[in-house]
């Protein structure tokens, strides 16, 4: 099968690592550099499964520039690229989405088009009569920055939205490329796939807020934290999983899938969904005011990537908390390794930690690590258990 994927992130390169292993895979992407890390066989993120099989294994892939040609020859063609949030109109903002789509029928009309990418709910069935085809497929994703290899590789559920031939064709590729056994697979309409992303990050992100909320309190209160939670998570059916606090959800997906969720209830009676969102910014207006109480000139950040083996810091929690403090008028410094300006949002970034940890009155950090050791006194952190 000929398969080409647009767009080099973490959803599009790994779903061409994944299919090349069995498939000629063409990976499209609009910026060079990451085309020739492809193609000379390097990962341009971060996660130690891609660079691993990048590396080793035998994989029919190859990177390019030019989207005529390698959109000619396809029999799929993978739409993995951004869809920001569009504060203005509250939606997704789909160009990119929609210029793949435009230049896939241009150049291969009977080419089945999937979509990858985060879209709204209705997007497909909208699409479909706008550039009339009905050769539009959408497939949510469910990847994790670090591991969303391992992710495709073992993946926890497979949907597929929609109920056809062509649809259990290529969802039989995935199967065959990935590593996992007896993977849970569901086909949907094409609207109930779109929901379920949006509901199960929108989940996630509940999760988030509830176990921060938690935490609020327990410090309000001068209580511990982990005492509470342990206690909770032994019932079975609230588990002990993604139950650490943090400084806020945050990363690509929860902020702006929680957002699209709650505009696509405008003319639905809800209190919970717009609830997920606000308790995001009640949490770090509260956790800015605690840096504040403690009177610091200088605060620092350490790291702002929201998980460990990441180097992804899109949408980080701790950036809205840099922008409340820096309005109070505090300096803001930042330690991020995958930095390598002078300056990130108006802050300095400082590349020596010795020197960082010297500068900061306050340091902040989201995961705290061993190297964090020497500066107990300065830190503040709301990781209770030392996991992402």
């Amino acid at each position: 099968m000929r398969i080409v994927v647009a767009g080099l992130g973490y959803v599009g390169l790994t779903n061409a690592v994944l299919l090349a292993q069995n498939n000629t895979v063409i990976a499209v992407d609009i910026d060079a550099a990451r085309v020739e890390w492809v193609n000379a066989r390097q990962s341009p993120i971060a996660d130690p499964e891609l660079e691993e099989f990048l590396k080793n294994h035998e994989l029919d892939l190859s990177a390019s520039l030019d989207a005529q040609h390698a959109y000619s020859q396809a029999d799929y063609v993978i739409v993995a690229t951004p869809t920001n949030y569009d504060l203005r109109t509250d939606f997704f903002d789909t160009a990119s989405v929609e210029s793949v789509i435009e230049q896939v029928i241009a150049f291969n009309p009977p080419t089945v088009i999937v979509i990858k990418s985060t879209i709204r709910v209705g997007f497909v069935e909208q699409a479909r009569p706008k550039f009339a085809t009905d050769k539009i497929i959408f497939l949510p994703e469910f990847l994790r920055e670090g591991l969303a290899l391992y992710d495709n590789l073992y993946p926890s559920r497979i949907i597929v939205g929609e109920r056809s031939e062509r649809a259990k064709v290529f969802a039989n590729l995935l199967l065959k490329g990935a590593q996992a056994q007896d993977v849970p697979l569901l086909f949907t309409d094409s609207r109930e796939a779109e929901a379920i992303k949006l509901f199960a990050n929108s989940y996630l992100a509940m999760r988030v807020g509830f176990f921060n909320e938690l935490d609020s309190y327990a410090m309000a209160r001068n209580l511990q934290t982990r005492q509470i939670i342990d206690g909770v998570c032994l019932d079975p059916h609230i588990g002990d999983h993604y139950n650490n606090p943090s400084f806020g959800y945050g990363g690509y997906c929860l902020p702006k899938d929680s957002k699209q969720l709650s505009a696509n209830f405008a003319q639905v009676p809800q209190n919970l969904i717009q609830a997920i969102v606000d308790a995001n910014n009640t949490r770090k207006a509260f956790l800015a005011e605690k840096i504040l109480a403690r009177g610091p000139k200088t605060v620092g950040v350490f790291r702002l990537v929201m998980e460990s083996g990441s180097d992804n810091y899109r949408e980080s929690a701790i950036q809205g908390i840099m922008d409340r403090l820096k309005v109070q008028g505090v300096e803001v410094i930042i330690y991020e390794p995958t930095l390598a300006d002078g300056r990130f949002d108006g802050a300095r970034v400082e590349h020596d930690l010795a020197a960082f940890k010297a500068q900061s009155d306050v340091i902040l950090a989201n995961r705290a690590d061993a190297t964090m050791a020497d500066v107990e006194d300065k830190l503040f952190t709301r990781d209770v258990y030392g996991i992402d």
